[in-house]
């Protein structure tokens, strides 16, 4: 698949950030605080590939750092508290993994570094001025990118040859997504029928009313709420006799379709770069926010059969896995 550039090469920040030379810091390990919205367990995978790319840093937690973690399990009202907290501990760094978290750490403070793999328009939503300079307390690795949403119709096409209606399940994090997805089935005669999923009691109801409407395939994009309860997803997608074709590998890996995206793990092991330079004396001020580079398709044949979905040939030898 084709990879992205990135947006800028880092350069030398103009002012040194100081906390990890700070006198409160010297008598400790530098600490940093993972602030999640998912569980512990649905963030196993991300998790591990962020303490790799600390360690090929040299950064190793117990060692010469310590890490807090601090996980939502889902419940996206207990941000703000959690986020309080973290900043309570007084770290060096807050790992933020995706939109929701880098806000409410956002809210929480102005000055303590946010490093957040899965940014999602961060100018938009008020997190940095540029993604070259982004000139607060808040950088990382961009979670969409332009192209993704005919990467998704494309797949959808090629599942589904005959597809008129096209469902998209539309969360917190995920209304940009929402216009990208409207831009590109504009000229494309398919139908899209976008239903907001705000809350989790609202999942259920929402894919059956997709299924009633009669969308072909429906389409889950990069966003925090939904990552928690794939499972479910999965599950009555399923039931309803309807393709899934998410952003995340983790996704298919468990019962979805397909999935095209963003190599999630590999942000998440760039992030241990942005930790290495702030605790380096780096202000997230002058460190680029930049585009991911690696991107991949894996399609779940096993879940194909139970759709009566034969997969062509081609799509399966593109595809960086596929799961029998």
């Amino acid at each position: 698949m084709k990879r992205r550039q990135f947006i800028a090469l880092l350069g030398g920040a103009a002012v040194a950030w100081p906390f990890a030379v700070s006198a409160q810091h010297s008598s400790r390990r530098p600490m940093i605080v993972y602030l999640a919205a998912v569980s512990s367990a649905s963030a196993l995978r991300t998790r591990r590939a962020f303490l790799n790319g600390l360690r090929d840093h040299g950064l190793v937690d117990g060692q010469n750092l310590e890490i807090v973690y601090r996980f939502a399990d889902g419940d996206f009202d207990r941000l703000p508290a959690l986020a309080e907290e973290a900043v309570r501990l007084k770290p060096d760094v807050i790992l933020a993994p995706a939109l929701a978290t880098a806000l409410a750490a956002k809210t929480a403070t102005r000055s303590i570094p946010i490093v957040c793999p899965l940014l999602d328009n961060p100018e938009r939503q008020g997190l940095a001025a540029s993604n070259a300079r982004p000139g607060g307390n808040v950088t990382g690795i961009l979670r969409y990118v332009d192209g993704l949403a005919g990467k998704h119709l494309d797949l959808a096409r090629e599942l589904v040859p005959k597809i008129t209606k096209l469902g998209l399940l539309v969360g917190p994090d995920s209304a940009a997504q929402r216009r990208d997805m409207e831009i590109a089935v504009s000229a494309s005669g398919i139908e899209l029928i976008a239903v907001d999923v705000l809350a989790l009691d609202g999942l259920e109801p929402a894919i059956v009313r997709l299924a009633d409407r009669g969308v072909q395939a429906l389409i889950i994009p990069a966003d925090s709420l939904l990552f928690g309860v794939h499972r479910r997803i999965s599950a009555q997608a399923l039931d309803v006799h309807l393709p899934t074709i998410w952003t995340y590998r983790e996704m298919v890996m468990e019962g979805g379709l397909a999935s095209y995206g963003v190599d999630e793990s590999e942000s998440f092991r760039r992030a241990g770069y942005y930790v290495h330079k702030i605790l380096n004396g780096a202000s997230p001020a002058d460190l680029p926010i930049e585009l991911p580079t690696k991107f991949e398709l894996l399609i779940n044949l096993k879940t194909a059969r139970a759709l009566g979905i034969d997969v062509p040939s081609q799509l399966q030898l593109l595809a960086n896995e596929v799961i029998e």
